[in-house]
């Protein structure tokens, strides 16, 4: 079937300072649409609206909204059910966002918008209605964004499906206006997001931030507005609930997910693998976790038999899955999280030990994790300990997530700093960056010797963790999280020497150079400033107006230096 696509509807330059913005400018600053799902007695899940109604979506990623909008009916959810899944967005259809771009700048690596992937929010509604054939009304709202906000947009959705099932459609379209007329997201901003009378209050993380550990408190010279919700935090999810049932393992899922290993979580309903599987990832925060993953997967994905298949090593993926076919089916994953239903009343009886992963036979196999790996680093029994006391005295959960956030924090900084400074140093020297020669390089990342630094400069200079650190490094360094992390850094230390280098070529006196050059050399030190100005307008970085001021007025000085013929060419 041939493939729908998209209208680009991209905002224009001005529009968010213009009045006379087009409608859904704005929308699409924050949601690609919003759909409501239903069940068709011949259709099964089928699409009943999308909006706004210009929005085009391919047939694939339409099936897979619809399937992944219902838990697993062997779940057998009754009443509401909220969660959400992580989809591939088809290829060629990129859509660029202005504000997206500009978002994505000063925003930490893990919030940035996604152009390979939706996100999807789902509100699932099942009661029993004695006037539909079937007995039940199977309903689910979903806001599709590229945005990965999970505690934002699970907050909307939560406000918008309850509006859609008591009024209807007309519900959703006032919902999405209101939506429309929120300003772009802008890191560092708080942000007050009016929908349905009521104002979400959220604050947008900035690159700049101070890394505590704990939920961003809201600035007390904020005016108070009437019915507001003040959110804590705009993507971080519940991870003390997600690993309650196997905290003493949490030291190592933290080793699995930052070294990329394949990991299935099985629970009853979708909301749990959403949960748990998002608190994996934020696990190794503040480092992006760079492989898939899908927080609700289902046997009807379009990705099914790719990450299924028995023939080839499982895959760089971590997956949340519901159906029992699931538990034969990846049984031969190296590990596998069974997650169970956990009161916060008491301190769990008899934590689970680890199991092989050839054990699990069904889903009705008691929460635990299913592996045979052996972790590197020494377990770390302070935390367990704080926690279990924390259950006794019954502590608040948000007090808990605040301690085991911290805590891996501070770990994944541990690991990473070592590797920062190490980068640092194949950073040229400032005084090596001359402005008659081109910007140099970073120099090579090498694995033996950034490991040869551990004993000076190792991560058991900051943490308390003892173990085989060196063993732990080697892993990472075969992942997708080493080497997204890598790229990025490479990425922003050359944007750094070529700022460097600008600024050298500012402030040469370069007509006197140019005196005894020949032509060739000349010419070339014009197309190396032309790069730089090409540079200076394609980046949003912090480039001087003076500099490009003063790169342009000494080309055109070097080029009055040349003969005519050489200078008519050079002006074209």
């Amino acid at each position: 079937m041939e493939e729908e696509t998209e209208e680009n509807l991209t905002p224009t330059e001005d529009s968010q300072k213009s009045p006379s913005v087009l409608p859904w400018d704005r929308f699409s600053n924050w949601l690609h649409c919003a759909c409501v799902v239903t069940f068709d007695l011949e259709l099964g899940q089928a699409m009943e609206i999308i909006y706004p109604s210009h929005i085009r979506m391919t047939e694939k990623e339409k099936m897979n909204i619809c399937y992944l909008s219902f838990p697993d009916s062997n779940s057998g959810c009754m009443g509401d059910t909220q969660f959400h899944f992580r989809i591939r967005q088809c290829p060629g259809r990129k859509q660029v966002i202005k504000s997206h771009m500009e978002f994505n700048n000063d925003c930490p690596q893990q919030l940035k918008s996604e152009d390979a992937h939706y996100y999807g929010f789902v509100f699932f509604r099942q009661t029993k209605d004695k006037s539909i054939r079937r007995g039940y009304f199977q309903k689910s709202v979903v806001l599709i964004s590229r945005l990965p906000f999970v505690a934002l947009f699970s907050q909307l959705v939560s406000i918008v499906a309850p509006e859609y099932f008591d009024n209807g459609e007309p519900s959703l379209e006032a919902a999405c206006h209101d939506i429309d007329q929120w300003a772009p997201p802008v890191s560092g901003d708080t942000m007050n997001l009016p929908i349905f009378g009521t104002v979400l209050q959220v604050r947008m993380p900035s690159r700049s931030d101070k890394l505590v550990g704990s939920l961003q408190s809201r600035p007390q010279t904020l005016p108070v507005l009437p019915a507001h919700s003040v959110l804590p935090s705009l993507f971080e999810v519940d991870i003390y609930s997600a690993f309650l049932s196997i905290l003493p393992h949490i030291q190592m899922l933290w080793e699995l997910v930052l070294t990329g290993e394949p990991l299935v979580v099985m629970a009853a309903s979708p909301s749990i693998t959403s949960n748990t599987v998002q608190s994996l990832v934020s696990l190794i925060s503040p480092l992006h976790f760079c492989s898939d993953y899908r927080p609700y997967f289902t046997i009807h994905d379009s990705e099914f038999k790719e990450y299924t298949t028995k023939t080839q090593a499982p895959p760089s993926v971590i997956l949340g899955v519901t159906n029992p076919f699931f538990a034969k089916t990846l049984q031969h994953w190296p590990h596998i999280i069974r997650i169970g239903e956990m009161s916060h009343e008491a301190v769990p009886k008899g934590f689970n030990k680890l199991k092989k992963a050839s054990s699990l036979k069904t889903l009705d196999c008691k929460p635990g994790v299913y592996t045979q790996y052996k972790p590197f680093l020494v377990k770390d029994k302070g935390i367990l300990k704080r926690l279990i006391k924390g259950i006794q005295s019954k502590r608040p959960v948000e007090a808990q997530n605040a301690i085991l956030r911290r805590h891996f924090l501070e770990l994944t900084q541990s690991f990473m700093i070592p590797l920062e400074r190490y980068v640092a140093s194949l950073m040229p020297l400032q005084r090596n960056i001359s402005p008659h020669k081109g910007p140099p390089s970073m120099s090579q990342f090498e694995a033996d010797g950034f490991l040869r630094t551990l004993n000076q400069a190792g991560p058991q200079l900051t943490s308390g963790v003892k173990g085989e650190w060196e063993g732990l490094y080697r892993r990472f360094f075969r992942s997708a999280n080493f080497e997204g992390w890598l790229l990025h850094r490479q990425y922003e230390v050359n944007q750094k020497l070529q700022l460097l280098h600008m600024e050298a070529l500012c402030q040469a006196n370069l007509v006197d150079w140019i005196q005894d050059k020949e032509e060739v050399e000349i010419v070339d030190l014009i197309l190396r400033i032309r790069e730089k100005l090409k540079f200076a307008t394609s980046q949003s970085i912090a480039v001087k107006p003076e500099s490009v001021n003063k790169l342009e007025k000494h080309m055109k000085a070097i080029i009055a230096n040349l003969p005519e013929d050489l200078q008519s060419v050079l002006n074209t």
